[in-house]
């Protein structure tokens, strides 16, 4: 008797974990947010669950998504539920369609699981993380908990009356708050700060705007750096949280002119965070003018706020036009490199690595295009400079 009261004693903790579902991150909503969230969460290494509390996702037309990792998951998984060539045009999808995609997708994912038609009657803290009942017997516990609607069910345990979703700001290069850009809003000149994704005294809880796609995939990263560095999202790292989305093709700047098919997308896009080169912003649209020619005044400056040996280069080639053999000059001496190494460099570099249609030549004065390319390749800024949360340079 003593024996079988001790397996069950063993047993009892094993039937009560099963009741608990466990997951890194917790997507509630069906959405545009929620689905770029959860895509986005799980590419990035995290287990991931959306709840949707309905019949599946209410997306909008997939074929105005922003172009980028998500999307190209979506249209691979697609393809693969339809038996489609890539080199056949998808249909236009029904909401059954879409949904029936999505399921065979979570279906063989191992890191995304979709919940549909489960409701939740209770959401408090657990530990650092989070857990909603389901019933008295059944929750589902979270390191993280990203929430797309429906936020009045979750306010009791955050103890605060009202909660705003993560707003977005307007590029104003009069500051400095564009350098810390998490976003980049398509077809305006808004970005979404760092500092307004996170809930200030509400750690591994974000709350985000149910059509916003592009907000939706930012969430998806943060939540899961969160998660896999053990940390939380108050000590979120920008630079980290920004590369990982280029890396997976999302905008930071929203630049209307140069799109992701891009060859120098990314060069661009790191140079525009970093404001050595600034965008013309016009009827609330952010156009970068990457063919126009590159100007001294535009770039000294903001060089010099970045490197002390930029300061000493400008004050020996006052007011030089900005060609080739300056730039050149110019990288090398601020970046310790050899002159006549790096004119070999470009130079072979420049039509077949680069994709520039122009000739080499060295007394061709730059486009904003070439500058970007050739200073982010042979200075970095983006990479190698940080800083802080309000976009201050850190040296």
């Amino acid at each position: 008797m003593k024996k079988l009261f001790c397996v069950f004693a063993f047993l009892i903790p094993l039937i009560i974990h099963a009741q608990t579902t466990k997951t890194d991150v917790l997507i509630l909503g069906n959405s545009n947010a929620a689905f770029a969230a959860g895509v986005q969460a799980s590419q990035s290494g995290a287990s991931t669950t959306i709840l949707t509390q309905r019949d599946g996702f209410n997306l909008t037309d997939f074929k105005s998504w922003p172009l980028g990792g998500v999307k190209q998951a979506f249209e691979k998984n697609a393809r693969k539920s339809s038996k489609l060539a890539d080199d056949v045009a998808l249909p236009e999808f029904t909401k059954q369609m879409v949904n029936a995609i999505i399921k065979k997708w979570a279906d063989s994912s191992k890191f995304l699981s979709v919940i549909n038609n489960l409701q939740y009657y209770e959401v408090k803290r657990s530990g650092n993380g989070w857990e909603l009942k389901l019933t008295p017997e059944k929750s589902i516990k979270a390191k993280v908990l990203i929430v797309t609607d429906n936020i009045d069910k979750i306010l009791p345990s955050l103890k605060i009356q009202t909660l705003n979703p993560s707003e977005t700001a307007k590029i104003n290069y009069a500051e400095n708050l564009y350098k810390t850009t998490v976003a980049g809003i398509s077809g305006s000149a808004k970005f979404l700060p760092l500092q307004n994704l996170l809930i200030e005294n509400q750690e591994n809880m974000l709350y985000i705007r149910a059509d916003n796609f592009e907000i939706g995939q930012t969430a998806g990263v943060t939540a899961a750096k969160t998660v896999l560095l053990k940390s939380k999202t108050s000590l979120s790292n920008l630079k980290g949280i920004q590369k990982e989305l280029l890396s997976n093709k999302l905008p930071l700047m929203p630049f209307e002119d140069v799109k992701i098919t891009d060859s120098n997308w990314l060069a661009i896009q790191k140079i525009g965070i970093t404001g050595i080169l600034k965008a013309v912003l016009k009827d609330d649209k952010c156009l970068f003018n990457a063919e126009k020619n590159v100007t001294y005044d535009e770039i000294k400056q903001p060089l010099k706020d970045y490197y002390y040996k930029a300061q000493i280069w400008f004050d020996d080639h006052q007011n030089v036009h900005i060609d080739l053999e300056n730039t050149i000059s110019l990288a090398c001496y601020v970046g310790n490199k050899s002159v006549e190494a790096t004119k070999i460099e470009l130079q072979n570099k420049w039509n077949k690595s680069y994709k520039f249609q122009s000739k080499y030549d060295l007394k061709r004065i730059l486009t904003r295009r070439e500058f970007s390319v050739i200073v982010n390749d042979y200075l970095k800024p983006f990479d190698d400079v940080n800083v802080d949360r309000s976009g201050r340079v850190i040296r």
